[in-house]
């Protein structure tokens, strides 16, 4: 069985539910899946702050639209989870209950409407460069849950940058916002695609899988020649005076990332970790009748 799953994966196959696979292949996709649906659920909380006080009918829409496809994500990964054996219910309580991790971009406050923007902008344009090459990933499911919730990000990142650009042509305090924004969510941006690859514990093993196609530090250089550009047409400054571009290397140079602030933020200690999870406690027990009101309409349902 493990050579069948080995010559799967050599021939750049895909693994589907039923398949054999390593205990370890299957653990690592249920903690990449929960991750990944974990971060779609909580990533609600930042910008759905802001569809009350959004300053147009056409913004509370664009808004609202976006952050029900967020939650839309969520549902297919933890479908894809359960093809794994892994209950959604049971992955909640772990997030929940401190024992599962989301991204730490996710525990960042939004004091302006030009932070949905810039979500918009880096934060999903982030995930896209991370998220395409998992449309390849090993595991069927997941790679194709990813083709569809890719092609929605894209649009949320246009939608983004349309709003900063409809900004940047407005009075100088909207400018003024969308610098500010951009240089709060610059760094968390490139901490998004996890730390170094040296010191990037599951990095290998998943590359050996396939079910990553590129390192961290990979994707994150990817990242950010793409974002110089943008930006540039965008007329902001990106928050590194180390950015340049490197015409040996072909591809621009940035400064140093503050790994201990990825790190204190994926503990537990950044400006809205205990405040997304409170948050996401109350909405699940809040939820809790309606769970059971279903269980007990489809009970019915069966036992008639």
């Amino acid at each position: 069985m493990h050579e069948h799953f080995d010559r799967t994966i050599e021939r750049d196959q895909r693994i589907e539910p039923r398949d054999w696979m390593p205990e370890g292949y299957r653990k690592t996709m249920v903690r990449q899946i929960a991750q990944h649906a974990h971060s779609e659920i909580i990533g609600m909380q930042p910008e759905g702050d802001w569809i009350t006080r959004a300053p147009s009918l056409r913004r509370k829409a664009i808004l609202l639209a976006k952050v029900q496809d967020e939650a839309g994500h969520g549902l297919y990964l933890y479908s894809a989870a359960e093809t794994l054996g892994s209950d959604r219910a049971d992955l909640t309580e772990l997030l929940i209950a401190g024992r599962q991790k989301y991204s730490s971009i996710f525990n960042y406050p939004t004091p302006s409407f030009a932070d949905v923007g810039v979500i918009g902008w880096l934060v999903d344009g982030a995930a896209i460069c991370n998220q395409v090459p998992l449309c390849r990933s090993s595991y069927g499911p997941y790679a194709r849950g990813m083709i569809r919730i890719c092609k929605e990000e894209s649009f949320h990142q246009r939608q983004g940058y349309e709003l900063l650009l409809t900004m940047m042509r407005g009075t100088a305090a909207q400018r003024e916002m969308v610098q500010d924004a951009t240089n709060r969510w610059w760094w968390p941006s490139l901490m998004m695609f996890g730390p170094p690859d040296a010191e990037s514990p599951n990095t290998a093993q998943s590359m050996a899988w396939k079910i990553k196609r590129h390192t961290n530090d990979e994707l994150r250089q990817r990242f950010v020649d793409m974002s110089v550009p943008q930006a540039e047409a965008l007329g902001v400054t990106l928050p590194d005076p180390e950015l340049r571009w490197n015409s040996a290397r072909g591809q621009h140079d940035f400064g140093p990332i503050d790994w201990d602030e990825f790190r204190a933020v994926l503990s537990g200690n950044g400006p809205c970790n205990a405040e997304r999870v409170a948050r996401r406690r109350k909405a699940h027990e809040d939820g809790s009748w309606v769970r059971e009101a279903a269980a007990a309409h489809a009970a019915k349902k069966v036992a008639a």
